[in-house]
C-alpha cells in the first residue's frame, strides 16, 4: 500500500455565520490521482484553499508528509512541494509563456540579488539551468508552438495548459487542480486528461483535483471524496462513490429510500 502523503483532519472553515467546511477528514496517498467532487457550493474550492494555505481553518489540521502545515504560509507550502492551479486563470497575461513558466521557478532560484546581478557568472548559470527545466515542461505539455507568445492572446484551452505548465515548473510533490477542464471542448478535455495522467505516471506527482465532469473523474481517479454543504458524504473508489446513496441523493435529488445501489 502506498504511503499517505496528505492528511486532512477534522477541518472546519467558517466565514462569519457561514460554515464552508464542517469536520472534514480524508487522506491522499502518494502518487495517486484523487478527486474532490460535489454540487456547486459544496466547499470544494474552500478545501483546496485550506490545503494550499489561502485559508486557515478555525479547527483541525493539515499534515503533509508528516509535517503539520496548518499554520504555514502559502509560500512556505509551495517551497515544500505543494503547487496549484486556479478555477479562474491566474497567469501574467501580458507576458510570454516562457516568462510565466520562469516565474514559476522562483522557489528554485538561489543566486540572490548580488549574484544574480553578476549575469556572466552565477546569474547566467542559474538562468540556463532554469530554462532547461522550463523547456522540458514545454515539450512535456506540447506547447512548443506558443512558447514565445503573449499569454493573453492565446485561446482559453491553451491558457489552461500554460497554467498547468507553470504549476509543474515548481516541481511539486503534490499538485492541486481546481477545475482544470472547466470551459473546455471535448478535444481539449481529452488532452488535459492525458497530461494529468502523464504528470502522475511519468513524474510521480500526486494529483488532487476538483472536477465536475464525472466521466473524467471515474476514468482517471483512484479515489474520490464527495462534499455537500461543507460535509463529507462520500469517500472511496469511484465505483464505491457512484453506488453511495448519499452521493446519489446529493447529485440526483433522490430520497434516501429511493437511492438504490447499482
Amino acid at each position: 500500500m502506498s504511503a499517505v502523503q496528505l492528511e486532512v483532519k477534522d477541518v472546519m472553515l467558517r466565514f462569519g455565520g457561514v460554515t464552508a467546511l464542517q469536520d472534514v477528514s480524508f487522506e491522499v496517498e502518494k502518487s495517486s490521482v484523487h478527486a474532490i467532487i460535489g454540487p456547486n457550493g459544496a466547499g470544494k474550492t474552500s478545501m483546496l484553499n485550506a490545503i494550499s494555505g489561502v485559508y486557515r481553518p478555525q479547527k483541525g489540521r493539515i499534515i503533509f508528509e508528516g509535517q503539520d502545515i496548518t499554520h504555514r504560509s502559502p509560500y512556505a507550502r509551495t517551497s515544500i512541494g505543494i503547487a496549484r492551479t486556479f478555477q479562474n486563470i491566474a497567469l501574467f497575461k501580458g507576458m510570454t509563456v516562457l516568462d510565466n513558466l520562469l516565474i514559476g521557478r522562483h522557489t528554485h532560484q538561489h543566486s540572490g540579488i548580488l549574484k544574480g546581478g553578476l549575469y556572466y557568472g552565477w546569474g547566467e548559470k542559474e538562468e540556463v539551468a532554469q530554462r532547461v527545466v522550463v523547456e522540458d515542461i514545454v515539450d512535456f505539455l506540447e506547447i512548443q508552438h506558443i512558447r514565445k507568445k503573449i499569454v493573453g492572446t492565446l485561446a482559453y484551452g491553451l491558457q489552461k495548459r500554460v497554467e498547468l505548465a507553470r504549476a509543474l515548473a515548481l516541481e511539486p510533490k503534490i499538485l492541486l487542480l481546481d477545475e482544470p477542464m472547466a470551459g473546455m471542448n471535448t478535444d481539449e478535455k481529452e488532452d488535459m486528461a492525458r497530461f494529468i495522467i502523464d504528470t502522475n505516471e511519468d513524474r510521480g506527482t500526486t494529483v488532487v483535483m476538483i472536477e465536475h465532469d464525472m466521466a473524467v473523474v471515474m476514468g482517471i481517479c483512484s479515489r474520490v471524496v464527495v462534499l455537500n454543504f461543507g460535509l463529507k458524504i462520500g469517500d472511496g473508489t469511484p465505483e464505491q462513490v457512484q453506488r453511495n446513496p448519499h452521493v446519489q441523493k446529493a447529485y440526483l435529488g433522490q430520497e434516501d429510500s429511493e437511492a438504490v445501489e447499482t
